[in-house]
């Protein structure tokens, strides 16, 4: 598993230790995913695709319902596969749920009927969150006591997980550690602040250059799907709808990927497994993955 924040190099080294040991990448980015964002996800090179096999890259429509349950599912089914060929597989990502998805497992939660979540949006959207946050206070005051009641896709999955499993969802949070059949090494790649913040301004001004502002006209019209309540995304819907101008958009897109950055890095510092290594310390990266490592 190589992780760290956002723009901090972690594309380069995934490819490069797939090569080395003849496997694949399997990212664990929850946007990278979605066919129809490749700029502003900063989705690997057509060179570095065609360098090893990925998967989970562009593999879905950003109007399909996804989440990290099925997440968990389908890339375990996918690394079981993998490892019927061979003894690595790279995993790579900053998605810090899909990345617990894997290494540490989620809670069994119900998968929830289609026309039950087809009711709870049409609530949501007629009525708006605060009707969503309200049926979650009456269904599991505990949950309501803990999330983000600003994070609309949170609190309205919640409900749904009440309503499909006719129990608070806090009850079923276990937050267990699940055992997987395979051991996990886990490199976390770390840059200092200036040289990071540097390189994540660089990189959006890259992004707007190669048509991020022409991709993001193209989903306007979707913009009020969840996968677009993104970095990115979502200054330039603002933009777009007269409610900043272009280079406020540009100033605020930088300013919170690194906010998700710092954000990233904090999540990560919890897990005291990971082994961090700055990018450019090839030698004893390549030390440390020699001693992991077969083959």
């Amino acid at each position: 598993m190589i992780l760290g924040p956002t723009g901090v190099g972690k594309t380069d080294w995934s490819v490069g230790v797939a090569r080395r040991y003849g496997t694949a990448v399997v990212s664990c980015d929850s946007r990278q995913i979605y066919r129809e964002m490749r700029i502003g996800t900063a989705v690997p090179s057509e060179e570095q695709l065609a360098a090893v096999p990925h998967y989970f890259v562009r593999t879905r429509s950003v109007r399909e319902y996804y989440n990290s349950w099925q997440y968990e599912t389908e890339a375990l089914a996918c690394i079981r596969r993998l490892f019927a060929e061979r003894d690595v597989v790279v995993m790579t990502g900053g998605s810090m749920l899909y990345i617990d998805a894997v290494c540490k497992g989620i809670d069994d939660i119900p998968t929830i009927a289609p026309e039950l979540r087809r009711e709870l949006t049409e609530v949501y959207e007629r009525e708006g969150l605060e009707r969503i946050r309200g049926m979650l206070r009456e269904l599991d005051p505990v949950f309501y006591g803990e999330v983000d009641l600003n994070n609309a896709k949170r609190v309205l999955h919640a409900v749904e997980v009440c309503r499909m499993a006719g129990v608070p969802y806090s009850s079923l949070r276990t937050h267990r550690r699940k055992e997987r059949e395979f051991r996990i090494v886990r490199v976390g790649l770390e840059r200092d602040r200036e040289e990071l913040y540097g390189r994540i301004d660089r990189r959006v001004e890259a992004m707007l250059e190669e048509g991020l502002e022409e991709e993001a006209r193209g989903l306007f019209p979707l913009r009020g799907l969840n996968a677009l309540n993104t970095v990115g995304y979502k200054e330039l819907f603002a933009y777009f709808e007269g409610r900043t101008d272009y280079a406020e958009a540009v100033r605020l897109i930088k300013r919170n990927t690194r906010r998700y950055a710092r954000k990233q890095l904090s999540w990560f510092r919890r897990d005291d497994d990971i082994r961090w290594f700055h990018p450019d310390d090839t030698v004893g990266l390549e030390r440390f993955l020699e001693e992991q490592l077969p083959g």
